[in-house]
């Protein structure tokens, strides 16, 4: 059962044979004197595309960056409460960072590929852990090319500058690029708004069939996105969940007036 603030509206949608991949609790955040985050108790399932949506600067972007503790990048910040990993609370000072990133993988809103061969993209991180053997770099990378269904668009050309792809192809490089260090989780920051059209459409096609294999937790200003793609909705607002269920039925019956009002566009 998912545990939230009395101010979210909770429905029975957590199903008891999922495992628990993310348990925050009570997590708020500061950058210097501003707040953030505001109690944040979300449970995220495994094998499931959890969805969180809200206005420009209601903390979306901030919690995704703490789950995998990036927001930490930022020298003010500070946090009070507990984020669950696997049962394990990611802000012990015993819990090694790489870990917690090797574990969990990030896509960025603007594909940032490096300034290297498609091959060496995918090969980085591997070679990063140690790989060297080339059979095994070549399985991988072909491996992790077709993950991202953008094996049979680049297989003539993985010498060639990762620069030279298109937009779309980059973002699937770079979701490609995450898959090589066979992450449990897949975090997405508004992975497709800088895509056009055809491409997003490829990247939620793949986001439908990665979560066969990984937990997804894509952050989107498009509601229409999220009702396609994801399986629950956590409606931020002012640093806040205000409502977490099913996304079929947040966006059919939202059990909250903000939500609503957010949903069908009378604000944000």
């Amino acid at each position: 059962m998912t545990t939230l603030t009395d101010s979210v509206e909770v429905t029975d949608s957590t199903k008891e044979d999922k495992n628990i991949v993310y348990d925050t609790k009570n997590l708020n955040l500061w950058y210097g004197d501003d707040q953030a985050l505001r109690d944040i108790n979300l449970q995220i399932t495994e094998n499931e595309v959890t969805a969180i949506i809200g206005p420009s600067g209601c903390g979306k972007s901030t919690y995704l960056k703490t789950l995998n503790r990036m927001v930490e990048l930022v020298p003010v910040v500070r946090t009070s409460g507990e984020i669950l990993y696997r049962g394990k609370n990611i802000f012990d000072k015993t819990y090694q960072v790489e870990t917690l990133r090797t574990n969990v993988g990030m896509v960025f809103q603007k594909p940032n590929p490096f300034p290297k061969s498609i091959y060496d993209n995918i090969a980085y991180g591997p070679r990063i852990h140690g790989i060297k053997n080339k059979k095994i770099l070549d399985e991988i990378v072909e491996k992790s090319l077709r993950g991202a269904a953008i094996w049979d668009e680049v297989k003539d050309r993985l010498k060639d500058n990762a620069y030279g792809m298109s937009g779309g192809q980059q973002q699937r490089l770079c979701i490609a690029r995450c898959l090589a260090i066979e992450p449990d989780v897949i975090l997405m920051d508004e992975p497709t708004s800088a895509l056009d059209p055809i491409s997003t459409l490829k990247v939620e096609d793949l986001i439908q069939e990665l979560k066969k294999s990984y937990s997804i937790i894509i952050v989107t200003h498009n509601m229409q996105q999220a009702a396609r793609i994801s399986d629950k909705t956590a409606f931020f607002l002012s640093g806040e969940v205000i409502e977490f269920s099913d996304t079929d039925k947040m966006f059919s019956n939202p059990k909250n007036k903000q939500t609503e009002d957010y949903i069908t566009g009378r604000f944000g």
